[in-house]
């Protein structure tokens, strides 16, 4: 007979304050880390644009974290760290305005609420080089531009352009833009409002996300970048996806804050077989 268990799962919208917009991620806290091939399973069940692990350590601020999307495991992921760190503090497992550290494949993460704000400390992900003019066609023509600057960071590709019409009306085409060698594709141009510094898109087809609502990780590259545009280390960033969220960003040194809300929508409890 198979063993059943149930499982907490907790679904919250992250860089936002009102449900349903934002970024989804589902949450999950465990005593241990399963098989890889069940968190995939689950994160697959769940068909959010991520789903995070998280384990406690002998730390009580300590916690291993591990992210995957519907189809893969990734390296870093902002939105589901600030569901993360949302769980972690809803459920008591951390008081609120303690700093909560998190063990991942991209290093030591720092999170801590303040008020209804929950700021990350990332490292920063500079764009390292100017693409060859081969990918840069290849970009415009999946992404449906005539022109604009392409660049790349360590994760993704960012595509830089003039106007805030352009981020808006942006309509790639996946099948072209999955065969680009790339985590995802950023499409960003300074905010045409006055509630944001820049405006921004992100395009993930190889990682199962045709479009991410909001990217956290994507503004450690952003905020570098505009920073840099705009000469001032605080900046506003909107992603003007369908369901839209806002990312304040702080740029210091080698590291990125990025603060946001987040809200649970959603909580449940998985039952399963043996993990």
């Amino acid at each position: 007979m198979i063993q059943k268990h149930s499982v907490p799962i907790w679904q919250i919208d992250a860089f936002t304050d009102r449900p349903f917009t934002g970024n989804p991620a589902a949450v999950c806290i465990l005593d241990e880390f399963p098989h890889d091939q069940w968190m995939q399973n689950v994160a697959a069940e769940m068909n959010l644009a991520e789903t995070a692990f998280v384990v406690p350590t002998a730390d009580d601020d300590k916690f291993r974290l591990r992210w995957f999307t519907p189809t893969t495991e990734v390296d870093l992921c902002g939105h589901a760290t600030l569901a993360a760190a949302h769980a972690l503090i809803e459920q008591g497992h951390v008081e609120q305005g303690r700093a909560i550290r998190f063990e991942t494949q991209s290093g030591e993460l720092t999170c801590q609420k303040q008020g209804n704000q929950l700021t990350l400390d990332f490292p920063a992900t500079p764009i390292v080089e100017t693409v060859a003019p081969s990918m840069t066609s290849e970009v415009c023509e999946a992404l449906g531009l005539q022109r604009a600057l392409v660049m790349r960071s360590k994760f993704d590709i960012v595509t830089i352009v003039d106007e805030a019409k352009i981020v808006r009306q942006v309509a790639p085409d996946f099948q072209r833009l999955i065969k680009i060698n790339t985590r995802g594709v950023i499409v960003t141009s300074p905010s045409d409002h006055a509630e944001a510094d820049f405006l921004s898109r992100f395009f993930a087809p190889r990682c199962g996300i045709n479009e991410d609502p909001v990217t956290g990780s994507s503004h450690c590259c952003l905020a570098l970048y505009w920073a840099d545009r705009f000469g001032r280390t605080n900046l506003v960033g909107h992603q003007v996806s369908p369901r839209g969220g806002t990312v304040r960003c702080q740029v210091a040194g080698d590291r990125v804050k990025l603060a946001g809300s987040a809200i649970t929508v959603l909580a449940g409890h998985l039952l399963i077989g043996q993990m």
